[in-house]
């Protein structure tokens, strides 16, 4: 079985086409800037074809699905016969809601329910509806599946998602906690599971999803009982743009202060807060390290200021799980940067975790950084959402 992977942005479309049998990705792509000009990157993986890197006119999604089948199945790009070899779609969707606890065929009911939960991430469900909806112009009736970053978190008790405000607010308008970046944290404490040969129905495990946006999860016995996102994205630790946690007084006082419009502020709190905000260097922290070397103060305390809350959180989710087996880095920061992964491990000395500097220096492979003696253990395991999109596909269309 052959699955298209597709993660459908406003203006850009992503995707991966997986081989099932072997989990072995095909070819995999980005479309740009569609509506404007457009541009289309695509890369085979077998077969030794030449990838193709150029502008193409893209004027809606539906241009872009059909160019990216037409680079899949020909003769000098492809890796593919025809598209009837593509047997399923998986598409990211952002938020599923209270609506969805897990990946669903797509049918026009669950179009509709997308639709409904679109007011939570007007930003992101409309991109993938219009994914959605491209693929299903385009490729007809090859079954298509919705997976959702908010599904893995559906298991988190009431204590805590609820809000501490008016009660009508949940009931009438969902306003609760929902998290972000469950197939991320759904994949690796899975593969950690994996990687310590125990049933992760066993495990109390925290991952850490650090990268542009980052989020914190809990994980006790296989299920998602707290993460750090809330509502929307904004919240939780400092991230490269985004303010994480801050007292609602705050965006008053400034408003009131400055004549902000609420759009303006929250473009503040989104775009030009987080470690951008603090450093004045860049959002990216490779650029904040080089920075902080330098004797830059500012870039340093934004940096310790990443590490304390990653540190913060993980701390208080040991306190809601009673305990911690392993602790989990992964994604863009937390796959890649041994500096910030030594200097959040420092925090653990309670819990008897000790880092392997050795261990700790590699990259881009799964690996277990603490020493063999340390009571909790500690991973750095590459994220990898798409294969769990192919995989719920899979197992729902079969």
């Amino acid at each position: 079985m052959k699955i298209l992977v597709i993660n459908a942005g406003s203006s850009s479309l992503k995707y991966q086409l997986i081989d099932m049998e072997t989990e072995e990705v095909l070819a995999k792509g980005l479309c740009e800037r569609i509506g404007i000009d457009g541009h289309l990157k695509h890369s085979p993986l077998v077969g030794g074809k030449p990838i193709f890197n150029e502008d193409l006119p893209l004027p809606t999604h539906s241009e872009a699905i059909a160019a990216v089948i037409d680079k899949l199945t020909s003769a000098e790009y492809g890796v593919v016969s025809s598209m009837s070899e593509i047997d399923a779609v998986g598409h990211r969707v952002v938020h599923g809601g209270e609506k969805f606890a897990s990946s669903v065929k797509i049918d026009d009911a669950v179009m509709a329910a997308l639709e409904e939960c679109t007011p939570f991430a007007p930003l992101h469900n409309p991109a993938n509806i219009t994914g959605i909806n491209a693929c299903r112009a385009v490729m007809g009736d090859v079954p298509m599946v919705a997976v959702f970053d908010t599904a893995f978190h559906q298991t988190m008790p009431g204590k805590a998602y609820m809000y501490a405000v008016p009660y009508e607010y949940y009931q009438n308008d969902g306003i609760r906690r929902y998290g972000f970046h469950g197939t991320s944290h759904r994949y690796v404490s899975s593969r950690c599971a994996e990687l310590m040969g125990k049933p992760i129905e066993e495990l109390k495990l925290i991952s850490c999803h650090m990268g542009n946006g980052s989020s914190i999860c809990a994980i006790d016995h296989g299920k998602c009982v707290d993460t750090s996102m809330g509502f929307t994205p904004l919240v939780g630790l400092p991230m490269g743009t985004r303010c994480g946690d801050l007292d609602a007084g705050v965006i008053q006082f400034l408003m009131n202060k400055y004549g902000y419009s609420i759009d303006e502020m929250l473009n503040i709190l989104n775009k030009k807060s987080g470690v951008l905000g603090v450093s004045g260097v860049s959002s990216d922290f490779r650029d904040l390290d080089a920075a902080a070397s330098q004797g830059n103060d500012r870039a340093r305390l934004a940096l310790d200021m990443f590490h304390y809350w990653v540190a913060k959180v993980a701390g208080s989710y040991v306190a809601a799980m009673n305990g911690v087996d392993a602790i989990i880095y992964t994604a863009g920061v937390g796959e890649n940067s041994k500096e910030t992964r030594a200097a959040i491990s420092s925090y653990f000395g309670y819990l008897g975790v000790a880092i392997d500097p050795e261990a700790n220096s590699k990259r881009g492979e799964d690996i277990m950084i603490s020493t063999p003696d340390s009571k909790v253990k500690v991973f750095v395991i590459p994220t990898n959402e798409e294969l769990v999109i192919a995989r719920d596909t899979r197992d729902i269309v079969s």
